[in-house]
């Protein structure tokens, strides 16, 4: 039997998505690389290869069902059944100057565009992959959320949140809720599932402004991933610790 675990990462190339492949890969995983744009996900998948890691490539675009239904066919035929997956994709979605989203002027069709993508793209590819992960003796499910999606964060005027983001910080804050109701579906079962929050990561998301690489956003998603059985689940983590909802 091939006990080498497979760990499926969306939005995978590029970014804290190709940081956790590679650190994923680094532990021994063989890691699937999702991503929409094929010709960025090939050249992703030929520098993780290069760097030592058994990657493959996973087309995979989260908004779309027959997208995400090739996908777990193509994960079944390669590796047969699934031990991480790790819910990266994501968007931040139109913003004014300074990124701001402004609630009071906000066009809807932004608002839909984000949780296509931000939630209902994690529900699609999670229930996709879920037979596949229902084989391992140990899943793991890492939804990438953020601390603006924090409600007690966001409603503190002590704390200094960013900016008001009225699509993307509340399509983070669904994505959280999301997650504790699969941990409480998943209860008595070995699936562990958890919210990660990178941080302010220097990538082209955020116009490579922050005080943090890649790597060091990777960090949480790969500890959650990796969790004994023993773990949390059903929580939200930052390299800290614990984020309040």
């Amino acid at each position: 039997m091939n006990e080498t675990k497979i760990a499926l990462v969306t939005g995978a190339n590029k970014g804290i998505g190709y940081e956790i492949a590679n650190g994923l890969g680094a532990l021994g995983y063989r890691v699937g690389v999702g991503a929409r744009d094929e010709a960025r996900l090939e050249t992703a998948v030929e520098k993780l290869r290069a760097a030592g890691v058994d990657a493959f490539g996973v087309p995979l675009e989260v908004t779309s069902d027959d997208s995400v239904a090739d996908a777990a066919e193509l994960v079944e035929r390669r590796a047969g059944s699934l031990d991480v997956l790790v819910n990266n994709a994501g968007i931040s979605g139109e913003s004014g100057p300074g990124w701001v989203q402004d609630p009071t002027t906000l066009d809807l069709g932004v608002v839909r565009t984000v949780v296509e993508t931000n939630v209902l793209g994690v529900i699609r590819v999670t229930n996709a992959m879920l037979p596949l992960l229902r084989r391992s003796p140990s899943p793991r499910i890492v939804n990438i959320s953020s601390s603006v999606g924090s409600l007690t964060l966001q409603a503190d005027p002590d704390i200094d949140i960013g900016p008001v983001m009225a699509a993307y910080a509340p399509s983070k804050s669904f994505l959280n809720a999301v997650t504790v109701h699969y941990a409480r579906q998943f209860a008595g079962t070995d699936i562990l599932i958890n919210a990660a929050c990178p941080g302010l990561v220097a990538t082209d998301f955020t116009g490579f402004h922050g005080p943090r690489s890649p790597e060091q956003g990777a960090a949480i998603a790969i500890r959650l991933a990796t969790l004994p059985g023993d773990g949390p689940t059903g929580s939200f983590f930052s390299d800290d610790g614990v984020i309040p909802w």
